[in-house]
């Protein structure tokens, strides 16, 4: 009776370990028939748009029947109005007011959560966010005029902010600096990352002269450069840490390299800037000498298409959760992240590739 027991229970082992395996392998998705590429061949292809996150249906595995028997239907949950955006390995967290937080999507685990704090860590508006190196999420909440601080686990850590006038728009962080960007008084405030005070804020200056923000709205920073969207003066402005205007680019307009109504910036290894306009629909992309190389997107219901985009993000960390959607034909470098405000894709992924050398 003991062996014939061990027996089944080896048996059922055995097929659950099958069924995990089976269940786990990764289903090859790229479709020719849905692929958008920019620039259209038979220029040299640098995007390619991969798919779209709209919610926990993208990510969540679907129930099997049996499943749905036990514990019934699990509701979808959708991303509504996403804004800000930002990465991890494994996760990407992307800002959204009308669920009322964050959204968490777990590509390691295939998992979708709202992530909604009480009590010190509540939100109002959450409208942008950043992930420091140890995962600590940062918030920048226009409404609650102040930056919210959680550790990796989502545990409430700090809040801090200014008087009025005050509105945070986004926030960058770096090895020891908080930049918070503040459109209310047209500046940039840096704190310190260990105990949050305020060290000091940039540009002093006025209206008409060239370092002046009008109506900063988000910003990047890399190893050295703090690039801030202007949508005020349709331009993309650049910054040293502590303060000093290098340059800008952009003027208002409906030409090549021209905005309209810019807002989420980001910026490549190779120094590639990556600047989203809401009103033409798409992203451009320049050289770090500020020369326009190419732009991807556009207003179309076709695959890659945007509706209202808002921010942009990069990542290095997730390419094995996408590699799927990638055309054979190239190798993926990197993700590219635009959210969308309407439409019916929240969060479009476009991958960097290059050519495969045959």
């Amino acid at each position: 009776m003991i062996f014939k027991n061990s027996h089944l229970t080896l048996i059922s082992l055995s097929l659950i370990m099958i069924f995990t395996i089976a269940c786990s392998r990764q289903v090859y998705k790229f479709d020719p028939s849905v692929a958008a590429y920019y620039p259209p061949p038979p220029d040299t292809t640098r995007i390619q748009f991969l798919t779209s996150l709209n919610g926990s249906a993208s990510i969540v595995k679907k129930q099997s029947g049996f499943t749905r028997f036990l514990v019934g239907e699990k509701p979808e949950k959708p991303i509504i109005k996403p804004y800000g955006i930002a990465s991890y390995p494994g996760k990407i967290y992307v800002c959204d007011a009308d669920v009322g937080g964050i959204e968490i999507i777990d590509l390691e685990n295939n998992s979708f959560e709202y992530f909604i704090p009480k009590g010190k860590g509540k939100f109002s508006h959450a409208h942008n966010c950043c992930i420091d190196e140890v995962g600590n999420l940062y918030v920048a909440d226009i409404k609650r005029r102040q930056i919210i601080v959680f550790d990796s686990s989502g545990t409430y850590l700090n809040s801090f902010g200014e008087p009025a006038p005050f509105m945070p728009t986004d926030i960058a962080v770096s090895d020891s600096i908080i930049f918070v960007l503040n459109m209310k008084n047209h500046e940039v405030i840096a704190y310190d990352k260990i105990n949050f005070s305020r060290l000091y804020s940039f540009p002093e200056s006025e209206t008409g002269k060239q370092d002046y923000l009008y109506s900063p709205l988000n910003m990047f920073v890399d190893d050295s450069i703090v690039y801030i969207s202007d949508v005020g003066e349709s331009k993309i402005k650049k910054y040293t840490y502590d303060g000093r205007f290098l340059n800008s680019f952009g003027s208002y307009g409906r030409g090549m390299g021209q905005f309209v109504r810019v807002k989420g910036v980001a910026v490549d290894r190779e120094s590639r800037i990556y600047a989203v306009d809401a009103s033409f629909e798409n992203v451009q992309v320049f050289n770090d000498k500020n020369e326009l190389l190419m732009f991807f997107g556009g207003s179309t219901k076709d695959p890659g298409g945007m509706w209202l985009p808002a921010q942009v993000a990069i990542d290095y960390y997730n390419l094995e959760y996408f590699y799927q959607f990638v055309d054979p034909e190239y190798n993926l470098e990197f993700l590219i992240y635009v959210t969308n405000q309407f439409g019916p894709n929240k969060v479009n992924v476009y991958g960097f590739i290059k050519p495969k050398i045959k």
